[in-house]
Parts: C-alpha cells; structure tokens; sequence
C-alpha cells in the first residue's frame, strides 16, 4: 500500500510538475527575449515577425531562452527614447486603480446590505447580479457605449471607470463571504451599543480581510490587461491603455513588445506576491470565523 501511495504522489508531482512548467513557459520567453536584438529575434522566429527585405530571416522557428548577447535596447526604446509607451503605462493606471478602490468599496457596501437585511425583495435583487455577473462583458459593452454617449462620457476615462465600479463580481463574492459570519458576533456588538457603521467597520471588514485582497487582485489583473472596452470607448489613443498596444502588435516592433510586455507584467506579479496567501485564503473561502 506504501508503494502504491508513494506512486501515485510521484505520478501526481510529476503531472503537476509539467503543468506548472507549461504554464510558466511563455512568461519565461517573454522576459528573456526581451533582452535579445531585434537581428536576433528576426533570426530566432524567421517570417513569423519579420518585415524586413535584407539580411538573413530563417523560415523556421526557433525557441530560444537564454540570448547570444544581453541587451537593454529594448527597455530603452520603450521608456526612454518613446515616452509614449510611459503614457499608456501612466493611462492603465489612472484607469484601473479607481475602479479597484471604488468597486471594492461599493461591493462592501453593497454586500453588508445584502448580508444584514433579508427579504424578497433583495433575494430578487441578489439574483439579478448574479444573472449580471454570468454574462460576459462583451454583452454590456453596447449598452456601456449607449449610456456613454447619453450621458457625453464617451471617449473619457468615466467611460471606462463608472461601470467598472459598479461591476456585480465583487458584489457577489464579497456578499458570499460575509453571510459566513456567525451572527452571534453581530449580536454581540449590538448587545454592547455598536451601530450599524460600528458592525460594518469593526467586525465585517475585518472578518472579510481575505476576501477583500482576493478581489482586490482578481479586479485588478482583470482590468489590469482589458481590450475590448477601450477600443470600443475611448476612441482617442493616446488615451487608452498599454494593453491595448500590447494586443496590437506590429511586426517590425516585436522587441519592444517583448519588452514592455515585461514591464506590464510587474506590477500584477508585485500584486499578486503580496497578497498571495490572502488570495488563496479568500478564494477557499476559509478565512471568515465559521460558527
């Protein structure tokens, strides 16, 4: 039986082993070839990329790791020498961090409301979000252009961070988390004199803290790397999104690509380090006191 056991643990590490090794493979590519010349990449993946009419271009590709010579050109084109690459950087930001702190906010409003006071009229409400959160965000994205442009947000940044604040994910988990709460400590606290902004503040967000990270980072690595809503909204280009850039790839620009794309990446693995055992936890939903 030992034997057994210990075989299938091996097979399991092995398969989980070659998982992780697939997953983080194309992470590893980027960041190593954004250290190549672009004669290099041109030479490792042939016509895939290149434009160019001279010179040597192979027609096979090769996956290449480790670069024949460092070089930081890349990093310099894109942060020095174009500041407009900084720009769309700047841009991602002043989008997504408003919608991660006001969603989060809203959502706890929202949930504690959810959470505190029953009734049927909420339960209809309740399950209206849900149906909200099953469908896909290119559903709503003509609705969004439609009350944009009625309301003359269309081509702004409110286009992209009102309904990103109001999004019913967050809603959802959070409400979740919070019905996990023993009722016993509310009642506690209202035994002792504490209001309702004194139940909210001191005993459900604390009891949530988990879950609060978790879709801190799930919201941010969501709208961190979002497309479609700022091609379709924000019409104007320099006022979208690095991710934007990213998805639209040109082929003489492959280098810098790989680059920025490094440079994206940062702050979602800054993000996601931090926070990783409150991810995990809140996910599991296992860090709320269980009665």
């Amino acid at each position: 039986m030992k034997k057994k056991r210990y075989f299938s643990r091996g097979v399991t590490f092995l398969l989980c082993l070659i998982f992780a090794v697939a997953f983080l493979l194309p992470t590893v590519l980027t960041i190593t070839n954004s250290f190549m010349s672009e004669a290099e990449i041109n030479s490792n993946y042939g016509m895939i990329f290149s434009t160019t009419t001279g010179g040597y271009v192979s027609k096979t590709v090769n996956l290449k790791f480790i670069p024949d010579r460092v070089t930081l050109e890349q990093y310099i084109s894109g942060l020095i020498k174009s500041p407009e690459y900084l720009l769309k950087l700047w841009n991602s930001i002043l989008l997504v961090v408003p919608i991660v702190i006001f969603q989060v906010a809203v959502a706890s409003v929202a949930a504690y409301s959810f959470t505190r006071w029953r009734g049927k009229i909420r339960s209809g409400i309740f399950f209206f979000y849900v149906i909200l959160m099953l469908m896909p965000y290119q559903v709503t994205l003509v609705p969004n252009y439609l009350v944009s442009s009625w309301l003359g947000i269309l081509n702004t940044r409110w286009s992209i961070i009102l309904p990103g604040i109001f999004a019913p994910f967050s809603v959802f988990l959070l409400t979740k988390f919070m019905r996990r709460i023993p009722y016993s400590l509310i009642e506690a606290a209202k035994v002792d004199g504490a209001g309702e902004w004194d139940i909210f503040t001191k005993i459900c967000l604390p009891e949530c803290r988990s879950a609060l990270y978790s879709i801190a980072i799930l919201v941010f690595i969501d709208y961190w790397n979002m497309v479609e809503q700022p091609l379709i909204l924000l019409q104007d280009a320099d006022a979208q999104p690095l991710s934007v850039f990213l998805s639209q790839i040109n082929a003489g620009e492959i280098g810098l690509a790989f680059a920025m794309a490094t440079v994206y990446m940062i702050p979602s693995l800054l993000l996601f380090l931090h926070g990783e055992e409150y991810l995990v936890e809140g996910i599991a939903n296992s860090g709320s006191v269980k009665g």
